[in-house]
């Protein structure tokens, strides 16, 4: 993404959000176009297209086309909100893991992170500004490919499927602000409320609940939210129409992501071959004027260019001479510090057993009665744990206060039965992320 500091200039285009939103099998199109401009966004139009699905394509692509034409914006490829309740969204944290290394490690955890099949399963990723926390959203394959084959048949371009959670935070930063540190918002659709919010905890959070918007559940829904992020003190929840300045605030944010792709997360999970993207006979004027632009600051900076380049070349060829010098300098180094690695690595392996025995005596002691526990996972890394207690919510605060672990969250929301609440938590371990475990 584009620094914070040049993002406003940069947020310069018009684009065209869709949300598919509604009950399954009944699902609505909601289109809003936007023009963007580094003092802000302004809504060119919207329509809704009911039940999009049991209507002719031809039909509604038509009505579509008509509505981009007026605006003057065919060009433009539209970015696709998914329904919430067709998207996992993951986060795993990833400290000093870059590269190709990162590519490696999310692809070694994925097969956990959803409960489909190998070959009927998209996913995308992006690692969030700042952060060592990794965004992940997966879907069915055959999800994408249907609505992808619905979009093609109505002659719609779209540049990609996303989801809610990217859009939010994307749109919260298009134009260089800062968000507050702690936000909750929450979104009313037909299938319930979805509930997006951020803390220095979790950069991101999102989570659907199959709720009545008008019953006292909703507040439950905020209780369970703000114990996932574990505010200090929980703000007041928004809509986030309100928070967005727009409504309705999905298929705003996904036009401003299709006007300012490059300000906004890449997580796209539509197939590389099927993304369509805007006309770039758009930006001929724009690159022409550019490349103006860089040939009179290149004329004006040409002569001082000169000495310095006379100057860079005589400390090239100094440099050059001690080269040698340097490399074999630079080669003992990598030896030191290669058999440095190796000594700590085989330390951190007599260490492990004790280690694990500790984890498991925290555990029983956190975990006290009347919780009660069906399984334990454990590895150099993290800790996972499934079972049932009274209230659910504030076992997150207890493993926390624990110098052994650290960032623990829910894997899935708790469940209310009989006796209690059935849990699962996921927990990092202080020691593996001090290097003291291999």
């Amino acid at each position: 993404m584009i620094p914070a500091g040049l993002r406003k200039w940069a947020a310069i285009g018009s684009g065209v959000g869709l949300e598919i939103a509604g009950p399954r099998g009944s699902e609505s199109l909601r289109v809003s176009a936007v023009r963007v401009r580094p003092q802000g966004a302004r809504v060119l139009g919207g329509f809704t297209v009911e039940d999009f699905q049991h209507q002719p394509a031809a039909s509604w692509g038509a009505d579509y086309a008509a509505f981009l034409g007026k605006l003057g914006i065919r060009h433009v490829a539209a970015t696709v909100v998914l329904p919430r309740h067709e998207v996992i969204i993951r986060q795993l944290a990833m400290p000093g893991i870059s590269g190709k290394d990162l590519a490696g490690a999310i692809q070694f955890q994925l097969d956990g992170l959803h409960p489909y099949s190998e070959d009927d399963v998209v996913s995308s990723w992006t690692r969030l500004e700042h952060s060592s926390t990794v965004l992940v959203a997966i879907a069915r394959a055959g999800t994408i490919q249907r609505y992808a084959t619905l979009f093609a048949e109505a002659g719609i371009k779209i540049a990609g499927f996303t989801c809610s959670a990217a859009l939010a935070y994307s749109a919260l930063r298009i134009f260089g602000g800062t968000p507050p540190a702690e936000l909750l918002a929450y979104e009313f659709s037909e299938n319930g409320v979805e509930i997006y919010g951020e803390s220095p905890a979790k950069p991101v959070f999102s989570a659907a609940f199959n709720i009545n918007p008008e019953s006292s559940e909703l507040e439950r829904a905020a209780a369970q939210a703000s114990a996932e992020l574990r505010f200090e003190s929980a703000p007041p929840m928004v809509p986030l129409a309100e928070l967005l300045g727009a409504d309705p605030a999905l298929p705003y944010a996904a036009a401003l992501a299709s006007a300012c792709p490059r300000l906004c997360l890449p997580l796209n999970l539509l197939p590389v071959e099927q993304r369509q993207t805007s006309s770039p006979m758009v930006w001929v004027p724009s690159t022409v004027l550019a490349a103006l632009v860089l040939l009179a600051a290149g004329a004006t900076t040409a002569l001082p260019g000169i000495e310095n380049r006379r100057y860079l070349g005589e400390i090239g060829t100094e440099i050059a001479k001690v080269q040698p010098a340097v490399a074999k300098a630079a080669a003992l180094d990598r030896d030191i510090d290669l058999t440095r690695k190796r000594t700590l690595l085989l330390d951190a392996f007599r260490a492990r057993s004790k280690a694990d025995m500790d984890v498991l005596s925290e555990m029983t002691r956190l975990l006290a009665s009347p919780a009660w526990l069906t399984s334990l996972d454990l590895n150099g890394q993290q800790v996972a744990v499934t079972g049932e207690t009274d209230q659910a919510a504030v076992l997150l605060k207890a493993i926390d206060a624990s110098p052994q672990f650290e960032s623990s969250e829910f894997v899935s929301p708790p469940q209310r039965t009989a006796n209690g609440e059935v849990f699962r938590i996921r927990t990092t371990r202080e020691a593996s992320r001090q290097g003291k475990l291999p």
